[in-house]
């Protein structure tokens, strides 16, 4: 898969953007705060329909403007797809593929799979469990529609036993409701619990390899799951803890709780390990999530780097800039010398100035 083009319409610091892409490496040139970043954010909205910031609809809108687009021009298996997306400040967004409107945002997954490496990726191993667990919900809604339903699902009923637990203060007859939302909830999360296993386990396998290579053998990673309840007991923890429940207002069990450990030959590097070995395994992450959807879609992922390089040493600039040579990359930096030291061969230079772009001319 390949996207071919992209166009924006009062979308961050654009007002209007048409650029081509090309098959492989695409640079994206330019000084801090020009908008480098913000045609990374269109191109992942074009494949997610979420920013890889978290951001809303209304905050990637023009100020001064109602609504903003992107269309996204795609090739996969020798077929053509347009993507459209009509961001609102006030309303839910609108999707089209090929010029028909869809109703379900899994609709569109499974046309564009999207891998997102920033700065901010490095440092996933010391950030908190919340960063980590949207790791893996990030790469597993795109690869697959029956966890993204599941957890859709999931957060809404969270959400619904949540609201009525702070009413039962109010409203204590309403404890009697409590055993529906219970139900709905233990199924969703049963289903969640067993495919984020699977993911990680058969990350782990990859990222292990990987991480071998980058300490030249000196290192062995392991990346395990850690479910805040196991699916088979996640009944039966949530009677244990309804009167905790009750008093905090809030679920205290579930998927929502869950976190990703990082061992360094058997040390828990979350806590224990040094700046240098906390960045290498987020590296060696990023790279096996790579692998791992090439392995699911038989097919090769695109890859957005927002100026990652600059925050890498030589070898770990080799080591990723040999490993993405077979993919679509879009990448952002100030400087070109890290191209230029490693002869990384380079099929598109753009400069981005203030939200407008030129071909770039050395």
């Amino acid at each position: 898969m390949i996207i071919k083009s992209i166009e924006l319409k009062n979308f961050r610091n654009y007002q209007t953007l048409s650029m081509e892409l090309a098959p492989k490496t695409n640079i994206l040139y330019g000084n801090n705060a020009q908008g480098k970043t913000n045609i990374l954010e269109a191109l992942y909205l074009s494949g997610t329909t979420k920013s890889h910031k978290g951001s809303k609809d209304k905050e990637v809108i023009q100020f001064h403007q109602e609504e903003a687009h992107i269309r996204c021009n795609v090739e996969k298996s020798g077929m053509n797809y347009r993507i459209d997306m009509h961001l609102r400040k006030n309303k839910s967004k609108g999707i089209a593929i090929n010029g028909i409107p869809i109703k379900r945002a899994a609709e569109l997954f499974g046309i564009l799979n999207i891998i997102f490496f920033s700065p901010e990726d490095l440092d996933i191993i010391k950030r908190g469990p919340s960063e980590r667990r949207r790791f893996i919900d990030l790469e597993l809604c795109q690869l697959d529609k029956i966890y993204l339903h599941n957890l859709g699902s999931y957060n809404k009923v969270l959400n619904q036993r949540n609201r009525l637990l702070k009413n039962l203060y109010f409203q204590p007859e309403l404890k009697d409701t409590l055993p529906i939302w219970n139900i709905q909830l233990v199924n969703f999360a049963k289903e969640i619990i067993v495919r984020r296993e699977n993911f990680i386990t058969e990350l782990n396998e990859i990222a292990a390899e990987v991480h071998k290579k980058l300490s030249g053998g000196l290192e062995k990673l392991q990346v395990k799951y850690e479910p805040n309840v196991a699916a088979e007991d996640m009944e039966q923890k949530l009677a244990e803890n309804l009167e905790r429940d009750m008093r905090q207002k809030l679920t205290s069990v579930g998927p929502h709780r869950d976190d990703i450990c990082f061992l360094i030959n058997g040390v828990d590097i979350r806590k224990y390990g040094s700046q240098g070995q906390q960045r290498t395994s987020a590296l060696s992450l990023k790279l096996a999530e790579i692998e791992l959807v090439r392995r699911r879609i038989q097919d090769m992922p695109i890859l957005l780097l927002d100026d990652v390089l600059s925050e890498l040493d030589s070898s770990r600039q080799n080591y990723l800039l040999n490993t993405i040579g077979d993919l679509q990359t879009v990448i952002t930096c100030t400087g070109l010398d890290e191209f230029i030291n490693n002869r990384f061969e380079i099929d598109k230079i753009v400069k981005v100035v203030n939200g407008s772009i030129c071909d770039y001319n050395g």
